[in-house]
C-alpha cells in the first residue's frame, strides 16, 4: 500500500506530520519521497537517511530489494517507531546482446587497472550527498524514441552471461541530442571509459543521481549546474555496445533505480513542490 505524500509536500512548511508518509511505488527498483515530523530520524534496513528540517527525505529499493523492508523513525527522545513495508517482487527477462567488441566481453589484463580506475570514479560520483532537492522537480525523458533494454534484464553478452542491465536504453542516431531529464549539477563528465565509454553523471540531490552512457559527446563539465531540457549530450555507440542508443540510469547512492518507475510515479510535469 502507498501512502500519499503530495497533500503533506504542498502544505505549508508549518504543517505538522505526526506519522511516517511515503509517496513512490513499494517494488524492486522504485524511488520513494517520504516525510516525518520535523526533527525526527529514520533509518531503512539500519541505513541512516538524511531528513530535512520539514521532514522530507528519499531512498531508493535495488533491483533485489527483499519482500518485506523496515524503517525506523526516532524522535527528539530517541524513541523508536518501527514501520515494515511489503516489497513488490518482480519478474525479469533474459536478454541475448550479440555482437558488442568481444574485449568488452573478457577485457584483456592489461586493461583491469584503468576498468577498476573508471568504477572508482562513478562510484564517489554518486557517493556525494549533496543538499540539493532537485529530484523534488520530477524527471521528463532525456530524449525520444524506442525503448531497447529495460531496467532489470539478466544481460548475455556474446553468450557469455554478464551483470543484470540497470538502465532504460533509447535508441536514437549517433548525434541525437540528451536533455537533463531534472535539474541537478555535475558529478562526472568522462569522455570514453572502457565499458560505458563517454558517461556523465548529474547529481539531482539526497544520493539520487543519472547516470548517461555510451555518449559520442558530452557538452557539459563537472561542476556545472543543470536546469531541465538544458542540452547535455548526444547519443553514441562506445564503450560495449553494438549500436547507438543512451542508457539511462537512475541511482540512490549505490542502489540501483528503474527510470522508467522514476518516470511513471514522479513526472516532471507533476512535479512536487516544498
Amino acid at each position: 500500500m502507498l501512502r500519499s505524500l503530495v497533500f503533506a509536500l504542498l502544505c505549508p512548511l508549518s504543517f505538522v506530520v505526526t506519522a511516517l508518509e511515503l509517496s513512490g511505488p513499494l517494488e524492486q527498483g522504485g524511488m520513494l519521497i517520504g516525510r516525518v515530523a520535523p526533527g525526527e530520524r529514520i533509518e531503512l534496513m539500519g541505513r541512516p537517511i538524511r531528513v530535512e528540517k520539514d521532514g522530507v527525505f528519499v531512498f531508493g529499493l535495488g533491483r533485489d530489494a527483499p519482500s518485506q523492508i523496515d524503517l525506523i523513525t526516532r524522535n527528539g527522545s530517541d524513541e523508536a517507531k518501527h514501520h515494515r513495508f511489503d516489497v513488490q517482487q518482480r519478474t525479469y527477462q533474459e536478454q541475448r546482446v550479440n555482437g558488442v567488441p568481444q574485449k568488452t566481453v573478457t577485457p584483456p589484463k592489461e586493461v583491469l587497472e584503468r576498468i577498476r580506475r573508471e568504477a572508482a570514479l562513478v562510484a564517489k560520483a554518486r557517493a556525494d550527498d549533496d543538499l540539493r532537492l532537485d529530484f523534488l522537480a520530477g524527471f521528463r525523458k532525456p530524449l525520444e524514441g524506442p525503448i531497447t533494454g529495460v531496467y532489470g534484464s539478466r544481460r548475455v553478452y556474446n553468450g557469455t552471461p554478464g551483470n543484470p542491465h540497470y538502465g532504460l536504453d533509447i535508441a536514437a542516431p549517433t548525434g541525437t541530442d540528451v536533455f537533463a531529464p531534472a535539474p541537478g549539477v555535475v558529478k562526472l563528465a568522462y569522455g570514453d571509459m572502457f565499458y560505458s565509454g563517454g558517461t556523465l553523471i548529474i547529481d539531482h540531490g539526497h544520493g539520487i543521481s543519472s547516470t548517461f552512457i555510451h555518449l559520442s559527446e558530452v557538452l557539459v563539465k563537472a561542476g556545472q549546474t543543470i536546469a531541465p531540457g538544458d542540452l547535455i549530450a548526444r547519443v553514441g555507440a562506445t564503450g560495449r555496445a553494438t549500436g547507438p542508443h543512451l542508457d539511462w540510469r537512475i541511482n540512490w547512492f549505490d542502489v540501483r533505480l528503474d527510470p522508467a518507475l522514476v518516470l511513471e510515479h514522479f513526472p516532471a510535469r507533476k512535479a512536487l513542490s516544498r
